[in-house]
């Protein structure tokens, strides 16, 4: 069964760092597509950074720069490296997974099968 488990969301300064992570079991991360996520209040889930089984990566205009996605295969663990954090960077953010090893479209929701309970971000101006 797969499962994708979250952490290390907080509340920062606009301006600081945070550093997610998200845990899988049932399966490898590397031999899965996956991706990170958010969601801010009253607005649709958005992706913002992707990365698969060859360590191609794409990422979302308004994070390019400040955000670094990466994987541990031996700790089979996703991170999400968020620098120089924004107030409109506030929302949940979640990992998603795809069994496949491309996508069409690597930061469309639909995309993927499985996703985390999310973990929150909040900065503050």
């Amino acid at each position: 069964q797969v499962q994708l488990v979250e952490s290390g969301g907080g509340s920062v300064q606009a301006g600081g760092s945070l550093r997610l992570s998200c845990a899988a079991y049932g399966y490898s991360v590397s031999t899965y597509f996956m991706g990170w996520f958010r969601q801010a209040p009253g607005k649709e889930r958005e992706g913002v950074a992707s990365i698969d089984s060859d360590g191609i990566i794409r990422y979302a205009d308004s994070v390019k720069g400040r955000f670094t996605i990466s994987k541990d295969d031996a700790k089979n663990t996703l991170y999400l490296q968020m620098n120089s954090l924004k107030p409109e960077d506030t929302a949940m953010y979640y990992c998603g997974a795809s069994p496949r090893l491309r996508v069409q479209y690597p930061l469309q929701v639909w995309e993927y099968n499985y996703w985390g309970q999310g973990t929150q971000v909040t900065v503050s101006s």
